[in-house]
């Protein structure tokens, strides 16, 4: 870990004290995580103590965690690594027992000009909210909105929390990961109706078939090319 790094997580440990915890993340990063009910008092004082000063919300992200750390290939039984690699569903969870969702914060420090990452968790799975921070950075409003819209997060006391790039008669969140891939309707202009009209989707669902690394002979070595003079493996 870089030493800068290291100073700023000494001075955001003795700014939050356990309010705010560190976890793992890129070695010249620094991420920390509260709980919903501290977010507000640790996202003023990452705002207001001189030491750290984090005035500006650079940007505002919703997080599906469902099948995070698995591959993408639903399977019975597959490994789990290589081109053929699968979902194991037998195996545990890599963030067993947290939520399904997050909201993560990127934080820039003008004065100090470092940057740190903020993440909340959203306890209720079937209604995920957490507190708005348009409260502490006036620039989560529309980022907050963009959550709200693709992943269905609500945010306390946020003042005007309304879907922002999907359409007004939208249904779902289309960025959850089991929203389908070819999404629930589809639209097109009527001309006898004279309007835009809402049909079940008509593309029909597939599972592409994985990537499968083969023991045949277009891998032995043998009929590899080689440099003049070489000899084959």
């Amino acid at each position: 870990m870089p030493a800068y790094i290291e100073e700023l997580s000494a001075r955001v440990t003795a700014a939050l004290g356990s309010s705010a915890r560190i976890y793992p993340s890129l070695p010249d990063e620094l991420s920390i995580e509260v709980e919903d009910q501290n977010l507000l008092q640790v996202a003023q004082t990452l705002r207001d103590d001189p030491v750290l000063r984090f005035e500006m919300l650079v940007d505002l992200a919703g997080v599906d965690y469902l099948d995070f750390g698995r591959a993408e290939w639903r399977t019975s039984s597959a490994t789990t690594t290589g081109f053929s690699r699968g979902v194991n569903r037998a195996a545990p969870h890599p963030l067993h027992g947290k939520p399904r969702y997050a909201v993560v914060s990127q934080l820039l420090s003008i004065t100090h000009n470092q940057r740190l990452r903020l993440r909340v968790w959203a306890v209720d799975d079937q209604d995920p909210m957490v507190h708005s921070l348009t409260g502490i950075w006036a620039s989560a409003e529309w980022y907050e909105r963009e959550a709200f819209d693709l992943f269905g997060i609500l945010f306390r006391n946020h003042p005007d929390l309304r879907r922002i790039l999907t359409d007004y008669g939208f249904i779902g969140h289309p960025f959850r990961k089991d929203f389908p891939l070819i999404g629930n309707v589809e639209v097109r202009y009527d001309p006898q109706l004279q309007r835009v009209v809402y049909e079940p989707v008509g593309i029909e669902p597939r599972t592409l078939v994985p990537r499968v690394i083969r023991h045949d002979n277009r891998y032995d070595p043998g009929l590899h090319d080689h440099p003049p003079g070489g000899e084959s493996a």
